[in-house]
């Protein structure tokens, strides 16, 4: 019985040495089984992020500010700047809004033109994207985002002079059907809007349609369609908004959607000088400047907060999104609904 019991204890001894030998752990030397691991913990930042850009009276890029030359309100109370760089990478998610009604027709092709030179100098393949949108009576689709600018140039010649003009309801429709599909603040979303401002065939109303870009955070830049009847110098060409001399409804509807977007209206003398404004748009995206600030005002109730940003330097003009809305942290993931 004790050679029995011996050869068992023999027996084992020799199990636990090849287990050893294969790399298998004894119960004594198994690691202790980790008690269960607490969630990680989750903390809301509320952070406030301004694109914005600077220009002087005369339409030209500033560079070489930094952030001690500008301070930045919220609904009238002084922000600290938390963050602040001069360039930013965001990829841009360009709408370009032609207006095909019989009003544009006479610098109809030539603005075609300098809208696809505009788009073969701006996009960057693999990271930035654009669509094309014709209006007249309706806005159609011409070209979904694509980073191909020989698509999109195709598109642009496509499209063909002609009806009536539903200005308001682009806007809408591009900002909530294209540019809306994404909420998340990883895009600079714009619209780039060639037209005359005189909206003759829209269902939803210019508030409506400027509602829509505020909500999603679009930048709106306008072309003109309109020469201005005033004479054309060195001097008057640098003119912030030429427009303003004319007078022109159109054209104080374009300024407007510009500027209560943190966009620039342009506005061109000669067909030559639409060029030259494209150019300048591209310039401005280009030259731009990034701040952010925590708000002192926590309470996410989902009201739109007015954003103001002011420079110490004079004569100098900040364009930036005039404001965003302060929706509940699992409203804002989601993205507007509207």
């Amino acid at each position: 019985m004790k050679r029995l019991s011996g050869f068992f204890a023999f027996l084992g001894l020799l199990v636990a040495a090849l287990l050893l030998s294969l790399g298998v752990p004894s119960q004594a030397q198994q690691p202790p089984i980790p008690e269960e691991e607490a969630p990680p913990v989750r903390v809301e930042v509320d952070l406030v992020n301004v694109i914005f850009s600077v220009t002087d009276r005369r339409n030209r890029q500033v560079a070489g500010l930094g952030p001690d030359d500008f301070t930045v309100y919220e609904d009238g109370v002084e922000q600290e700047i938390k963050f602040f760089t001069t360039e930013t990478n965001l990829p841009l998610r360009i709408g370009l809004l032609v207006d095909t009604s019989n009003s544009v027709r006479p610098r109809f092709q030539f603005e075609q033109e300098a809208a696809i030179d505009f788009l073969h100098t701006i996009l960057r393949p693999k990271h930035d994207q654009a669509f094309v949108i014709g209006f007249d009576i309706t806005p159609v689709l011409v070209q979904d985002f694509t980073d191909d600018a020989l698509d999109l140039a195709d598109a642009i010649r496509s499209l063909r002079a002609g009806g009536g003009t539903a200005l308001h309801d682009a806007i809408y429709l591009a900002c909530k059907m294209k540019l809306g599909e994404d909420s998340s603040s990883n895009y600079r979303r714009m619209l780039i809007v060639l037209s005359d401002g005189n909206d003759t065939a829209s269902r939803v109303t210019r508030e409506e349609a400027l509602e829509m870009a505020r909500r999603h955070g679009v930048t709106i830049f306008t072309v003109s369609t309109t020469a201005p009847s005033i004479e054309y110098s060195g001097e008057s060409r640098n003119l912030q908004n030429p427009c303003k001399v004319l007078g022109n409804e159109g054209d104080r509807v374009l300024e407007r959607f510009a500027k209560e977007t943190g966009g620039t209206a342009y506005c061109p003398f000669n067909t030559i000088d639409v060029g030259r404004s494209f150019e300048r748009i591209a310039n401005q995206l280009r030259s731009q400047y990034t701040l952010a600030y925590t708000p002192t005002n926590r309470n996410r109730d989902g009201r739109f907060r007015h954003i103001r940003i002011a420079t110490r330097r004079r004569g100098l003009i900040v364009h930036h999104r005039p404001g965003y809305y302060a929706l509940p942290h699992q409203q804002a993931r989601r993205g507007a609904s509207e």
